[in-house]
């Protein structure tokens, strides 16, 4: 199991990596501060996140089904792509982000009462428009403000966020299984252990100031400072996520990724630290709120 989690997490940080870099360079990003940037950023990086999106929900849909509830895949999809998308539209067109999110919020959940009433009539309205609306903030909300911080802060900013947070996620794992006795969520994940945590913590905060100290982001303690709040709120999404999938009787989301699970899996701890990370960038950058 942890060979296969260092093999195919290998793998997909090459693949990230390759991604953001080439999404750097083709808007001017990498090369910050010769004026050649260009007006829209991050194009790459949110195809990527509407990939992983799309794969992440049609998982969650397979969970929903083993409680009986419904996930209106066509509905959630749209809905999530252009929820995680906010930051990336609002640099095509002038509208304030409070109405774009507002009709959109409006728009999708007509739409969800609208699927609902086509396909299932009046049987299970509010479970099934409940998962629904949760799907798409978790999914869709949640995965936008990876874009805000690509596009607010840079590349170099969301590579750091990214990297702490699965870094921690390996430290919490090597450390627990080689180390781990005392365990603080039996009742959510009974693999977790203090041991565990203690090693997300040091494994993000190390990699977070190797990582601002090469890239000139911000000064050491608070690169230290940012890898725990990044491991702390990381760990945190992985206990939403299993919540979720004890809720179903489901040891993984799928079995797409040898040693990992399902993509859901892979970025459940990203995604509940996403928003966490952007105003940690905020306080520490000083950079305004869009």
């Amino acid at each position: 199991m942890l060979q296969h989690r260092l093999l195919f997490g290998t793998l997909m940080t090459a693949l990230f990596i390759a991604v953001a870099v080439f999404d750097g360079w083709l808007d001017g990003s990498l090369t910050a501060g010769d004026g050649d940037d260009k007006r829209v950023q991050g194009t790459f990086l949110y195809v990527l996140v509407c990939v992983l999106i799309l794969l992440a929900q049609h998982e969650f849909r397979r969970l929903a089904r083993a409680k009986k509830l419904k996930i209106f895949y066509p509905v959630c999809g749209v809905a999530c792509i252009l929820l995680a998308g906010t930051r990336y539209w609002l640099q095509l067109f002038e509208v304030p982000a409070a109405v774009y999110l507002f009709f959109l919020f409006a728009f999708s959940t007509m739409g969800l009462v609208l699927f609902q009433y086509i396909r299932y009539g009046t049987s299970g309205v509010m479970a099934n428009c409940g998962v629904n609306s949760f799907s798409i903030v978790y999914l869709g909300i949640l995965s936008g403000f990876v874009i805000a911080v690509r596009i607010e802060f840079g590349l170099w900013p969301v590579l750091m966020f990214v990297f702490a947070v699965k870094s921690a996620d390996i430290g919490a794992y090597a450390w627990g299984t080689l180390f781990g006795k005392h365990k603080f969520a039996p009742g959510i994940s009974p693999g977790k252990t203090w041991e565990g945590m203690a090693g997300a913590l040091v494994t993000a905060a190390a990699v977070s100031i190797l990582f601002a100290a090469s890239c000139d982001i911000m000064v050491w303690w608070l690169a230290g400072a940012f890898g725990c709040c990044a491991a702390i709120t990381g760990q945190m999404g992985d206990l939403v996520e299993s919540m979720i999938k004890r809720d179903a009787e489901q040891k993984d989301s799928a079995a797409t990724v040898p040693g990992f699970g399902g993509i859901l899996d892979i970025v459940d701890s990203p995604l509940v630290a996403a928003p966490f990370a952007y105003l940690f960038f905020v306080f520490a950058l000083g950079r305004p709120i869009c």
